[in-house]
């Protein structure tokens, strides 16, 4: 049985080592966010797989490898011939500025479908995990991911990542996507969310606070909330109304991407492991802490092994 399996979409990234110009350098990597969740779990040793499509072409290929290199099942990826894989550019302008542009209109990832993720589901695993970047790829992958939820199996938790993109949907079509995964109207209620405290409004109603946004998705079902709050660390909720916040690591942070799905993959390594909610919360933030520490959305995650070369939590400085 696996642990975890993730749903959405896996792009090629290129990364530039100064502005984009011709004879300019730059290195290949994978990207995404469900990709991101599913190396970081893989490499603290849990048995994990990514459900998504690929086009049938050289980025597709670059991503298999790059996944299997990591421990990540690709047994349940398709391979599409009539659509490319999606590919994105990271133009570094300055040492802390990069400009990200995306070409994943009519993509691979965007044709997913619910039987893409069904035999990862029949094996019932005991977490899937899925983001909102799946629904705003079109109206096909938001059935895939609702369909996904509501027949998974009764012993397999779902956990959301709002993960709100502006560049994919505007907040109202979020929200109407969203709010009914969190409320159960979709056919099924999620089982952990996690946002950002700008984003949980787009799981209840518009403007309302993160006080009343909390409340509203403990009384629709949800069982446990993470909010990530960036440079300040990250806070937990529980449904009987206790709370842990905990602050960022104090390191040197050289590349922000990737550290709130980092996060995740900690927290979520964390749940599986049966620890309690300061525990699971302090590894999703060590996780983020050596994610930033080197450049790339994935590079940096740490194994299990590593975990313990972070001095226990003292008195800690801000996380940018």
């Amino acid at each position: 049985m696996r642990d975890l399996v993730t749903l959405g979409e896996a792009l090629l990234s290129v990364r530039t080592v100064g502005a984009l110009t011709p004879g300019g350098a730059a290195s290949t990597h994978i990207a995404g966010a469900e990709t991101n969740v599913a190396i970081g779990m893989a490499r603290l040793g849990h048995r994990v797989a990514w459900a998504g499509v690929v086009g049938a072409d050289a980025p597709g290929d670059a991503v298999l490898r790059a996944l299997a290199a990591e421990g990540v099942a690709s047994d349940l990826v398709r391979r599409d011939p009539t659509r490319p894989t999606g590919t994105m550019l990271v133009e570094a302008r300055t040492a802390d500025l990069t400009r990200v542009a995306y070409n994943r209109t009519g993509s691979a990832g965007s044709g997913v479908s619910y039987a893409d993720v069904r035999a990862a589901l029949d094996a019932a695993p005991r977490l899937l995990h899925v983001t909102g970047i799946t629904p705003a790829l079109g109206p096909g992958p938001a059935a895939a991911l609702t369909e996904a939820l509501a027949r998974r199996p009764a012993l397999t938790r779902a956990c959301l990542d709002v993960n709100y993109r502006a560049g994919l949907w505007t907040r109202a079509a979020a929200r109407a996507a969203l709010a009914p995964l969190a409320d159960g109207t979709a056919g099924a209620c999620v089982d952990i969310v996690v946002a950002s405290a700008d984003e949980l409004d787009l799981l209840t109603e518009e403007g309302t606070d993160e006080a009343v946004s909390v409340t509203r998705l403990f009384e629709a079902g949800v069982s446990e909330i993470v909010v990530k709050r960036g440079a300040e660390g990250a806070s937990w909720f529980g449904s009987d109304g206790e709370r842990v916040d905990l602050s960022a690591r104090p390191v040197t942070v050289v590349d922000a991407v990737g550290a709130g799905d980092a996060l995740v993959a900690g927290y979520l390594s964390g749940v599986l492991d049966g620890l309690d909610a300061r525990g699971r919360l302090a590894r999703g933030i060590d996780c983020a802490a050596f994610c930033v520490a080197t450049r790339g959305d994935w590079e940096g995650l740490p194994t299990r092994a590593e975990l313990a070369l972070l001095p226990a939590p003292g008195a800690e400085a801000t996380l940018r």
